[in-house]
């Protein structure tokens, strides 16, 4: 599954007052739908899902959780950008919704390596949720 993150050109989905998001649109085209900055640089198989998503959360707005349930997951490995924001609100909404999380420390990133590192050494862990280097994951069955 691949999520990626965009606004509409016409930023009719800007959340008015949201100072972040505000930030990434007048970002300019990295952030708009459509441009060469939001498409997923990996190859996407027929199989794959991709999901487009407007919010931190890959779960806001999407139908994700749909395609999730749909495919019988329960547990999801979680890597991306912005390890305090969109990382966080997508962990813990899925959390919310009942998925076990596991956190691939070296698959997220974030402007600012030392918040990075206490979100993966603090944040996370005392949430329950699982961080592991993509390396590690899969782990043992539990």
């Amino acid at each position: 599954m691949f999520v990626h993150f965009a606004f509409r050109v016409n930023g009719a989905d800007l959340p008015p007052g949201n100072a972040l998001f505000r930030t990434f649109f007048e970002a300019g085209d990295a952030f708009h739908e459509g441009s060469a900055g939001t498409e997923i640089d990996l190859p996407v198989a027929d199989e794959d899902v991709v999901v487009m998503k407007r919010r931190a959360s890959a779960f806001a707005g999407t139908d994700l959780d749909l395609v999730l349930r749909a495919g019988g997951v329960d547990t999801l490995a979680i890597a991306g950008v912005a390890t305090s924001a969109m990382v966080a609100a997508t962990c813990y909404d899925a959390a919310d919704r009942g998925y076990e999380v596991t956190v691939l420390r070296d698959g997220c990133a974030d402007g600012d390596p030392a918040m990075h590192d206490f979100f993966m050494d603090a944040v996370f862990p005392s949430r329950g949720f699982e961080v592991v280097s993509c390396a590690g994951w899969p782990g043992e069955p539990r």
